[in-house]
């Protein structure tokens, strides 16, 4: 069941939660359970709703990241941010953690990637290459341990598993993303990848709007370089 504890912020138009590593946004072609069915009964319970439950998926975040995930809950909401992330006029920050250290302390990374269905992986590129598709993110390193970095990802496209994808192209895979070349796996099965937070402009009421996602409660290293951000 949908836990409401993850919810961080809601109105008439907007859902925006916290999903946990291992939560399929949408509905896969298995069928398998996903936060956007358990986030419609919730509703349709909670608010006493005698038919369907409206719920659009804005975007989508791996299974195994956790992190802020944006919904319109009508449908007038899900046209216009369906249009303000063509424009990227959605500001999405990840916050990653890296095993290696990257390039430099800051920068931006430019690749052509391509994507193989029968692996469900991506490939990047330095140059382009055939159909791949440009791809863009901003870095910066926010702190570090003994062992790991903490990186700050601004992603500039939206392309499949991108940002794992170019940061292991560069030599910095994220923990625990075996895929994409981590040294060894996480417990949860999941990675070290979390959606920080979203900004944009209400599509309705045009005011600005910040979310940020804590970080999951049960890994004590995320844990840690959160506390070492608030000091």
């Amino acid at each position: 069941m949908f836990n409401p504890e993850s919810i961080l912020y809601e109105d008439n138009h907007l859902l925006v939660v916290n999903k946990k590593c291992g939560e399929l946004v949408q509905t896969d072609p298995d069928g398998n359970s996903a936060l956007e069915d358990d986030i419609k009964t919730f509703i349709k319970i909670r608010d006493n709703k005698p038919g369907d439950v409206f719920l659009g998926v804005v975007h989508r975040i791996d299974r195994p990241v956790s992190g802020a995930v944006l919904f319109a809950k009508t449908s007038k909401a899900l046209v216009r941010l369906n249009e303000m992330i063509k424009q990227r006029q959605i500001k999405k920050t990840y916050w990653a953690i890296t095993e290696e250290m990257m390039p430099e302390t800051e920068g931006t990374l430019v690749h052509y990637i391509t994507r193989d269905g029968k692996t469900n992986r991506a490939h990047a590129y330095t140059q382009p290459k055939g159909d791949a598709k440009r791809a863009e993110l901003h870095y910066r390193l926010l702190g570090g341990s003994t062992n790991y970095k903490l990186i700050e990802v601004e992603l500039i496209t939206g392309r499949h598993h991108q940002i794992r994808c170019q940061l292991s192209k560069v030599g910095s895979p994220i923990k625990g993303d075996l895929k994409y070349g981590a040294k060894r796996s996480n417990k949860n099965g999941g990675i070290s990848l979390h959606s920080r937070s979203l900004e944009f402009v209400h599509p309705v009421r045009k005011e600005p709007i910040c979310v940020t996602a804590p970080v999951p409660t049960d890994d004590n290293l995320w844990r840690f370089f959160e506390e070492s951000q608030l000091d």
